[in-house]
């Protein structure tokens, strides 16, 4: 098995007990965890630890060395051959990976891939077949791959299958890459919110800031570090990611940085999937003169023109994803998802209709989750209805209605006062002023107190009596024009305000969101990317407010791994969804598989205990559904651009709040 062409010398180590230097030579990398693949051959017992390098996966190891057929050969049937060794309760092969935590008490831990079905007898088998070919030194624990085997663990006395969870080591964990990147900037630490306040003035577009929170009222910056757990989905994670930024957890990274003398520094900072800790490293401070202005302050952003002229109070369900010029983003989005639960689409299966290498599609994958035999997935129209369906019985929007930007337009055109105080602050953007800040807190402050006329608060009352009525308390969001565009992401930075229950409630509401539009934050934001405060419109959503026992974000990729095309990423709070976007408490976090199905606990966050096995179900239908959105939603036809999704569980089931494009 030997070749000279190889930097290790031997393609596998056979049948022998795996030392610590073997495994270091053998060994790939893996979210900081050095790692090694390994088969055991059932029927002879015969264990493989194979050399990472010359075999990226398990089967073209299997292929070559045990087969003795090319890889070519077995990717045509690739299918066949994973359900044999993940599906089967007489499978041939045990495959999975050790991998060596090397921090604090040094441990090895065992691992299948998510989709691995095996049994408790298989799980022992494995694990004790393991455990006599590694150093005997260490400790060896199992660690479940799916829910599935983490029932299975906890069936099991940790005697007999000594066993270590996601969620625990998550929780161990003190460096998690949020997203991956490398920047050259100023290191800006605040021990507290308060003393952010008194600083951020301060704050520059190079600074990289460090805080156990970040606030979500960050302006754009080149870098973040959090130095306590948070989520991905999270609104200032979301801008991170939207933006591009390293982003990180590293839990003690505010001592070392005294130690290290880099508070207010320049440093080099990285942030790498397969790095074990950030990279901070001091550089020298560069003249101001040689400060490369970043792409998102040259490159301005455009508007779609906006239709502000008669344009009338609507329905959400009578909207279309064109209504976007005339209502905003979010309430154009709702529209189109209940007009597709209504009417269905063509467009349901683009996600799996892409070929996979070595597969043709996913198309099976989906078929089979749906209830069809390999024989009837093949029928696209079959599938097709089957995935309406599906979703039908799955999900539900609440019913609202949609105020047009022309309203907005109407409102503020009625003051004389509000037109010369915004004709001041444009001034003062045009100038980049220091009253930016008093104008638009005065400004906001003028829209909350000037009165609806009676034609219009007769006109909002009318249709929330006739399209709502019965409804005891609502939701009044903001939809904006300014917001899930490419390179600008508006994660949080408007108003939404839930439990309005009177009709002043609800006026004073829609003006708190229309004010939102001038609030500091969100001028700042708009400003730095050359988004003109007279192309920016807001429209407003009314809609009924659903009783939820949970909720959450789900976004339709890994963002933990982008290269991850199976995993959705979900979030849950039992308490509200608002909990887990402000990032005021730490969610329980998921991830889904939505090709082979199954799901992963990643985190237990502030809930300190699982969910049920009823709700991670219902959790995985979500996921599978909020696969089909993407599909819908997508703009172009790879059918890769991922969504975001708010949603609620109550008595009924499933109830999406919004849906918006989420950055790759």
């Amino acid at each position: 098995m030997e070749s000279e062409q190889d930097e290790l010398p031997v393609a596998a180590i056979v049948g022998k007990r795996l030392s610590l230097e073997a495994f270091r030579q053998l060994s790939g990398s893996l979210a900081g965890y050095p790692f090694v693949k390994v088969v055991v051959d059932r029927q002879s017992r015969a264990v493989h630890f194979i050399n990472h390098n010359r075999y990226q996966f398990h089967s073209d190891y299997i292929a070559e060395a045990i087969m003795e057929t090319p890889r070519e050969e077995l990717d045509k049937r690739i299918d066949e051959f994973n359900q044999s060794v993940y599906g089967s309760p007489d499978r041939g092969y045990y495959l999975g990976t050790v991998a060596l935590h090397r921090k604090g008490e040094r441990f090895f831990t065992l691992e299948t891939v998510e989709l691995d079905l095996m049994d408790s007898e298989m799980v022992l088998d494995f694990y004790h077949t393991m455990r006599a070919h590694l150093d005997p030194v260490l400790p060896f624990l199992f660690k479940p791959a799916n829910h599935g085997q983490e029932a299975i663990a906890q069936a099991q006395g940790k005697e007999r299958l000594p066993r270590i969870y996601s969620h625990e080591l998550h929780a161990a964990s003190d460096f998690i890459a949020l997203n991956p990147g490398r920047v050259r900037g100023r290191v800006r630490a605040f021990a507290s919110e308060k003393e952010y306040r008194q600083h951020r003035s301060t704050l520059e577009w190079y600074d990289i800031i460090v805080m156990e929170r970040v606030p979500d009222d960050i302006p754009r910056l080149s870098g973040i570090v959090n130095t306590q757990h948070t989520t991905p989905l999270s609104h200032t994670n979301v801008l991170a990611h939207g933006w591009q930024i390293p982003n990180s957890v590293q839990l003690g990274l505010s001592d070392k940085l005294c130690q290290r003398q880099l508070l207010d520094r320049w440093v080099e900072y990285a942030v790498a999937l397969d790095a074990s800790e950030v990279h901070l490293e001091a550089v020298d401070e560069p003249p101001a003169s040689e400060l490369v202005r970043p792409a998102w302050l040259v490159q301005r952003i455009v508007l779609e023109e906006p239709e502000t002229q008669n344009v009338p109070i609507a329905e959400l369900q009578e909207l279309r994803l064109t209504d976007r010029f005339r209502y905003g983003t979010k309430a154009a989005h709702l529209g189109e998802l209940t007009h597709l639960l209504e009417h269905g689409s063509e467009r349901l299966l683009g996600f799996y209709k892409i070929r996979r290498p070595p597969r043709a599609s996913l198309l099976p994958y989906i078929g089979k989750y749906l209830g069809l035999n390999e024989t009837d997935a093949q029928d696209l129209a079959l599938l097709s209805r089957k995935a309406i369906e599906f979703l039908r019985q799955t999900i539900r929007v609440p019913r609202g209605i949609a105020l047009p930007f022309a309203l907005n337009q109407e409102f503020l055109e009625a003051s004389p006062k509000i037109q010369q105080m915004l004709g001041k602050l444009k001034m003062a953007l045009e100038l980049n002023a220091r009253e930016i800040e008093p104008l638009c807190l005065t400004l906001m402050n003028m829209i909350r107190n000037l009165r609806m006329s009676d034609r219009m608060r007769e006109s909002i009352d009318s249709m929330v009596a006739n399209n709502l009525a019965g409804v005891s308390s609502f939701v009044v969001r903001s939809s904006s024009n300014a917001e899930d565009l490419e390179n600008f992401s508006a994660a949080g930075i408007y108003e939404s305000l839930n439990h309005q229950t009177t009709a002043e409630n609800i006026f004073q509401s829609i003006k708190e969101v229309w004010a939102s539009l001038v609030s500091p934050r969100s001028v700042r934001l708009r400003q730095e990317v050359g988004i003109s405060l007279d192309d920016c419109w807001m429209g407003v959503i009314i809609q009924e407010e659903m009783p939820a026992r949970m909720g959450g974000v789900l976004v339709t990729t890994n963002p933990l791994n982008s290269n991850d095309f199976r995993n959705v990423y979900v979030n849950v709070s039992t308490h509200s969804v608002d909990s887990v976007v402000r990032g005021v408490e730490l969610p329980l976090q998921y991830v889904y598989n939505t090709v082979e199905g199954g799901g992963r606990t990643l985190s237990l966050g502030s809930a300190g205990q699982d969910l049920e096995n009823e709700d991670k179900d219902l959790l995985q239908k979500l996921s599978f559904a909020g696969r089909l959105l993407q599909s819908h939603f997508s703009p172009n036809y790879t059918f890769s651009d991922p969504v975001d999704i708010e949603w609620l569980i109550d008595d009924e089931g499933l109830v999406v709040l919004q849906l918006r494009p989420y950055s790759k």
